[in-house]
């Protein structure tokens, strides 16, 4: 009984598969959890990610409120990112980048611009 129903069934269980896109989706709401709001004329965070022999790497750009600690903030985001894609998608994540595409400013959201005639 070598060849028993249990060792059939292990061996045609196959492997289950994450796409990058997906991946990149979960990544990106860890971000957007990790920061908070969106600022005010902000973009949501978005996410890249390459997936090789179940490692990620996985690239986030985001908008932050300016003042405010931008170490700190990225560090948040790079903490949740790879929390969140190794519990949700069984990766391990090896890099987590943190581009800041803008910084807006609650002083010079809603100023005039200088020199135009009204």
């Amino acid at each position: 009984m070598a060849d028993g129903p249990v060792r059939d069934g292990a061996r045609n269980r196959g492997a289950t598969s994450i796409a990058d896109r997906v991946v990149a989706k979960i990544a990106a709401q860890a971000a957007r959890e990790a920061v908070g709001a969106v600022p005010e004329g902000g973009s949501k965070p978005h996410a890249s990610v390459v997936v090789h022999r179940e490692i990620a790497r996985v690239s986030v750009s985001l908008d932050l409120d300016y003042p405010s600690d931008v170490g700190r903030q990225c560090g948040a985001v790079r903490s949740r990112v790879r929390t969140r894609v190794e519990e949700l998608a069984g990766l391990e994540v090896h890099e987590v980048t943190v581009h800041v595409e803008r910084l807006h400013s609650a002083h010079t959201r809603h100023a005039t611009p200088r020199g135009r005639l009204a």
